[in-house]
């Protein structure tokens, strides 16, 4: 392993070097292929499990606004911040969408959760309050262009959101479909969202210690995705469930 002075002067990866690495850590590592999301891809999930699924992950879908709002608080550059804001509002709303903490609540009932159940967390799982707590953290502490690096998960969304509403559908047609939304919106929020950030990660990560860093942050988001799905997988399959 590189140390980070052999790191400093490296040579810089060609973009397309670089493009190739940030792809190959999704290509590897991105949470689709976790059993937990092959068992629900393939409906083999069942009501308690899904709803465990939807509650911890809203626990995900809230802190997002405020992990951005922390990478702004730390971007110093007002074109890039005006742009970067539409994820808060995506997430908390605006005037013309309820947003997506909201439908990801019309999902959360769509399965059978009451809202206040979803608001206090109340099955929130330790590991994966440990996981998204650390995500919060690494972007409110790293230099903004290594935390928006971490978003860079977008990049494979959309594949996993197709076959996510797919699944849904076909598999558990007692899911009402709006509450689907959430889904379906980000089918095109998502490709947006990384156009944007891949093609600055790619313009201001001109050196190599930069690139390694941002190759890095995504890694780590991947991480963390994969453990909050361990943590599900451990207590609603693998652990038996007693009446």
């Amino acid at each position: 392993m590189k140390t980070p002075a052999e790191s400093s002067f490296a040579v810089p990866w060609p973009a397309d070097e670089f493009l190739s690495r940030l792809r190959a850590v999704g290509g590897h590592g991105y949470h689709d292929k976790h059993p937990f999301h092959a068992l629900m891809n393939a409906g083999k999930l069942n009501r308690e499990q899904l709803q465990g699924w939807v509650a911890n992950r809203f626990y995900y879908q809230s802190r997002i606004p405020i992990k951005d709002a922390a990478i702004l608080s730390n971007c110093p550059e007002r074109d890039l911040r005006r742009v970067w804001i539409q994820r808060i509002r995506d997430h908390d709303g605006a005037a013309d969408d309820i947003g997506g903490i909201e439908k990801w609540l019309l999902l959360g009932e769509a399965v059978g959760l009451l809202r206040q159940e979803m608001l206090s967390h109340a099955r929130l799982l330790p590991g994966v309050r440990y996981a998204v707590d650390a995500y919060v953290a690494f972007c409110r502490t790293q230099p903004w262009i290594i935390a928006m690096s971490s978003s860079l998960t977008e990049l494979f969304a959309p594949a996993l959101m197709s076959k996510r509403i797919a699944a849904f559908e076909k598999h558990y047609p007692w899911v009402k479909k709006e509450g689907l939304g959430y889904f379906r919106a980000r089918l095109t929020q998502a490709p947006r969202d990384s156009d944007f950030a891949l093609r600055l990660v790619l313009e201001r990560c001109r050196s190599r210690d930069l690139q390694e860093q941002a190759v890095a942050a995504l890694k780590f988001k991947c991480e963390l995705l994969w453990a909050m799905l361990d943590a599900m997988h451990l207590a609603y399959v693998l652990t038996p469930q007693t009446k």
